[in-house]
């Protein structure tokens, strides 16, 4: 069996090596280099000429669709979207990705993805992925620029692995979220969840509108925000509704102090 090369493109470290980590356990692949931006990934598939592209959808500069509309080579890697977001979804498949991926990326997710590549590299001609794309890309080029609405940017529910299943948690059953090094923990109604992620991705994807961050280590939901207290020497707590009390940080007490309502 060829192995399959592989392109790894996300602006994460850790995502980066998350991926690298599961591929090298994959027998049939093989990693053909890695991005941290949309530049970078235009001009290792130039150089290296991957078979499948392990394409990040959000990046700074260019995103995974922005790399697909400036793409011009004469061999065409098959795409593998991989994303935090699950709404982009619909639009990865518009664009004929072959599979879309959710972070964190599961080890048999992305072998079953891996396989499908692998088997639409089989089934197809190059002449005929060459006539695809070039189908794909002016769909793209035609296209608005991608603009999503303000109340879909932001995530409206987590999934997040207990055991041997895959629980929902929304996020507006969130009361507050701690860190734990590459990891966070999410209390929801009484439960806690631990997900392979950093706080400051995960920030990222929460609303700011409904999350202030309390400290470097936590994330509070601001409706579960009950009380401001002073804690001495100038120091702040923050009181949630489920009787929880998170210390402030320094760098964080100005928000904090923008939830208490003035006349």
């Amino acid at each position: 069996m060829t192995p399959l090369r592989v392109l790894i493109v996300d602006d994460e470290a850790l995502a980066r090596r998350r991926l690298a980590t599961i591929l090298r356990q994959l027998p049939g692949n093989e990693i053909a280099g890695e991005a941290g931006d949309g530049e970078t990934a235009l001009r290792l598939i130039g150089e290296a000429m991957p078979d499948v592209v392990l394409l990040d959808v959000r990046m700074p500069g260019l995103s995974g669709f922005d790399v697909l509309r400036a793409l011009s080579v004469p061999r065409p890697p098959v795409v593998i979207f991989v994303s935090a977001f699950n709404h982009y979804a619909v639009k990865a498949f518009e664009v004929r990705a072959v599979d879309y991926v959710l972070k964190p990326v599961a080890f048999d997710r992305l072998a079953a993805a891996l396989d499908r590549a692998r088997q639409v590299l089989e089934a197809d001609s190059a002449e005929q992925r060459i006539a695809e794309m070039a189908a794909v890309l002016d769909a793209l080029r035609r296209s608005e620029p991608e603009a999503l609405p303000a109340d879909t940017i932001y995530e409206t529910e987590i999934w997040v692995q207990r055991r041997a299943e895959f629980r929902r948690v929304p996020v507006g059953t969130i009361d507050w979220i701690q860190a734990e090094r590459d990891y966070v923990q999410i209390h929801a109604e009484g439960q806690s969840y631990l997900v392979r992620e950093t706080i400051g991705g995960l920030a990222d994807r929460l609303d700011p509108a409904d999350f202030v961050r309390v400290h470097r280590s936590a994330i509070a939901r601001r409706d579960r925000v009950t009380a401001v207290q002073q804690a001495g020497y100038g120091a702040l707590r923050v009181l949630l509704s489920n009787g929880v009390s998170l210390r402030v940080g320094r760098t964080y007490a100005r928000q904090v102090r923008g939830l208490i309502s003035k006349p």
